[in-house]
């Protein structure tokens, strides 16, 4: 199981919370820490984690998730609402950064992703669930590349994914039905000729039943049916079966 979907397990699905998206950081200028709190030195791994709440009204929040050296287990350490973040900085809007700044109400934290991408990644589910879970004082996004703004990130990229499929399959399923619509037709035309062929041999049976000349035999049933296509060609011509 990877780092960040034991966060998730762990931290947010006990409290019926759903991890939306997670970054692993590091402080720009270190703090000074002589003696953590529990009880003694050490290194440690920081996750910044974005989540929401499965109960509604939805609720969405940013964690600082700490994992201490030699333990296996995570610990919730800051915790903000996300209305109480009012500006994202990318540092560098001209190419890919893994710094980034987040200013809260009563914060401000300076950070270096493990990776740019991962930060890219972050942003851009960052940015869409301000933009859906906001309605008022939606925090300024600053020095961001365009990619994590626009159509380009991958919240639109997988959208626009699942909408080319689904307009293809309704394409595939238009074309099928008109197929269909088509065989049906012709299936109906070839019903009504052999309905006609049955009348017209009944009538031309009846006409000819008098005549000393004329017996039902098979030479001249088929020598019947290649009259009435004949006749019926000019009225059925169009039809793909003649």
């Amino acid at each position: 199981m990877s780092a960040k979907s034991a966060i998730s397990k762990e931290i947010f699905a006990p409290l019926d919370e759903r991890m939306l998206g997670a970054v692993q950081v590091k402080r720009r200028t270190k703090k000074k820490i002589p003696f953590l709190a529990t009880g003694g030195q050490g290194e440690y791994l920081t996750y910044i984690c974005l989540s929401v709440t499965n109960k509604k009204p939805t609720q969405a929040s940013i964690t600082k998730v700490k994992q201490f050296e030699g333990s296996t287990s995570f610990v919730r350490r800051s915790q903000w609402m996300l209305e109480q973040l009012r500006q994202v900085n990318g540092i560098d809007p001209n190419r890919d950064s893994a710094e980034f700044d987040l200013l809260f109400e009563n914060a401000f934290d300076q950070w270096v992703a493990s990776t740019a991408s991962e930060k890219c990644t972050f942003f851009q589910i960052l940015h869409h669930t301000c933009q859906r879970y906001l309605t008022d004082r939606k925090p300024e996004f600053i020095n961001c590349q365009s990619k994590i703004m626009g159509g380009n990130s991958i919240l639109h990229s997988a959208a626009d994914s699942v909408t080319s499929a689904v307009q293809k399959a309704s394409q595939a399923l238009n074309e099928r039905g008109e197929r269909l619509g088509r065989a049906e037709e012709k299936t109906e035309d070839m019903k009504n000729s052999a309905q006609q062929f049955a009348e017209t041999a009944h009538k031309v049976s009846q006409q000819r039943a008098g005549s000393p000349c004329w017996i039902i035999r098979g030479h001249n049933i088929k020598k019947l049916f290649l009259w009435w296509v004949r006749n019926s060609r000019s009225l059925f011509g169009c039809c793909s079966f003649w």
